[in-house]
């Protein structure tokens, strides 16, 4: 549907294509909101978004200026020597090029490696006319773009699977096969995932266990796994892809305790040039979504799969006995959306704005690439130092405390609403322990000096 502010969403589901309808049974979807008016013939200003479609919109300088990126990248540290992995179904038959013409028009040079693979099978021919290689095409240039916004100077892979996601059929084992392949010839340092799939359409956690097999291995690996906490805040779509739960819910892998959830939030640039965050949340923003509202809001809540694993146990007045989600945010809300350029086809070639969790994510890859730069080795899981810092108070975690993911929708004749989590100082289910300001935080995700410093036992990470 396209709302008053010519946001392109689709109904009910994770997944926002171009004319999606009639949309399969696809529960596993990436995140991607498209803003106002694709294929224009330049980047779209801040200026201009706010006086065509009254929201904010951002251009890849200013989401490096809202990080403090560009003290960090004086200092040499752009992700040099380390690999950011971008996992996608299809990918684009593009990206190449557009991540070339991306890089032309602000300056930024080539990444020092781009590869493309598919470990799974061969990639079937893009198609034009299909709305679900359209829209993860969409999705695979705003992970590679800002991927490598952040961490210029990083490798970037590009892992291709050949099938679209439908939860546990197809899809994930293909995923779980392309991934193990990465980790097992060493390949990556850090995998960005921006796809998830509520947890109740799972038919429980054992139907899971094979699925978790990448981020067992990735974990002894010492490689980082990020995912995307979905973009309908405390709500979820449901297993026929176009309703949403009317209760709280969450998803996976982002509740997995192996895995980083990365949640959503709105930047906000003051008149003195300094920026804020707060929980993102278009809901009710008219100017965003229209005049009903409609799920627009980072992913966040309890696992009722997982237990709570013990770097969370500083969190417990939060979250209880369960795994709490998300861990940390980025920038992904659609007032405050970037700008990409595409040509894939299937939609107009050129520049247009994107929001969503699934820019979060390659975003945060892109910040634990220079990390590992720092560190001189892949982190791993970085969900203890995550914790860690947020409750020493370390200068490069920044919490946000304003907001919440609550949601509203129209189902079934009548609006709908879930309660979500409100921001809270310290850890909370809309911001997980907040955002970054990367000029600190990088170093200090490098060095944490942690007292369990090189964790490898997985038993210690969940409680049975």
């Amino acid at each position: 549907m396209t709302t008053a502010a010519g946001v392109t969403r689709a109904t009910g589901a994770d997944v926002t294509t171009p004319g999606a309808v009639g949309l399969p049974r696809i529960v596993v979807t990436p995140g991607v909101t498209h803003i106002g008016q694709s294929g224009r013939q330049g980047p779209p200003t801040t200026a201009l978004c706010e006086k065509d479609y009254d929201v904010a919109c951002y251009e890849p300088g200013q989401v490096r200026a809202a990080y403090d990126l560009p003290a960090l990248y004086a200092k040499g540290v752009t992700g040099r020597g380390a690999t950011i992995v971008v996992v996608d179904s299809f990918g684009s038959p593009t990206i190449k090029d557009d991540l070339a013409t991306f890089d032309k028009r602000f300056g930024y040079p080539a990444p020092p490696s781009f590869k493309i693979i598919a470990p799974a099978g061969a990639i079937p021919r893009y198609n034009p006319s299909n709305d679900d290689m359209v829209g993860w095409a969409a999705e695979t240039t705003l992970d590679v773009e800002y991927a490598h916004t952040i961490a210029p100077g990083a490798n970037i892979l590009l892992v291709e699977t050949p099938v679209s996601e439908t939860e546990g059929v197809t899809g994930f084992p293909q995923i779980v096969k392309a991934e193990e392949y990465v980790i097992n010839h060493h390949l990556g340092d850090v995998i960005s995932q921006s796809f998830s799939a509520t947890e109740e359409t799972f038919t429980g956690p054992q139907q899971l266990a094979p699925l978790r097999a990448a981020y067992e291995d990735a974990f002894w690996h010492g490689i980082t796994v990020l995912a995307a906490s979905g973009d309908s805040g405390a709500a979820d779509v449901g297993p026929n892809g176009s309703t949403f739960y009317t209760r709280p819910v969450t998803s996976w892998p982002d509740s997995d305790p192996l895995v980083t959830g990365v949640g959503g939030t709105e930047l906000v640039q003051g008149k003195s040039s300094a920026w804020t965050s707060v929980v993102w949340n278009d809901t009710y923003n008219k100017k965003a979504v229209g005049n009903v509202p409609s799920p627009a809001a980072g992913g966040g809540g309890l696992s009722e799969f997982f237990a709570r694993p013990f770097y969370q146990d500083s969190a417990a007045k939060v979250v209880g006995n369960r795994r709490g989600v998300p861990d940390i945010s980025m920038s992904a809300a659609c007032n405050g959306a970037v700008d990409i350029y595409s040509s894939f086809g299937g939609a107009p070639a050129g520049w247009s704005t994107i929001c969503g969790t699934s820019e979060a994510t390659p975003e945060f890859a892109g910040i634990v690439a220079l990390a590992d730069q720092v560190a001189g080795h892949t982190l791993g899981l970085i969900n203890p130092t995550l914790y860690y810092l947020s409750a020493t108070h370390a200068r490069g975690i920044v919490d946000v405390t304003k907001g919440n993911n609550t949601v509203s929708f129209e189902q079934g004749g009548k609006l709908d609403t879930v309660k979500g989590f409100s921001a809270l100082p310290g850890y909370d289910l809309a911001s997980g322990v907040g955002t970054v300001n990367a000029l600190y935080f990088v170093p200090e995700l490098a060095h944490p000096g942690l007292p369990y410093a090189g964790l490898t036992d997985k038993d210690q990470v969940i409680k049975r």
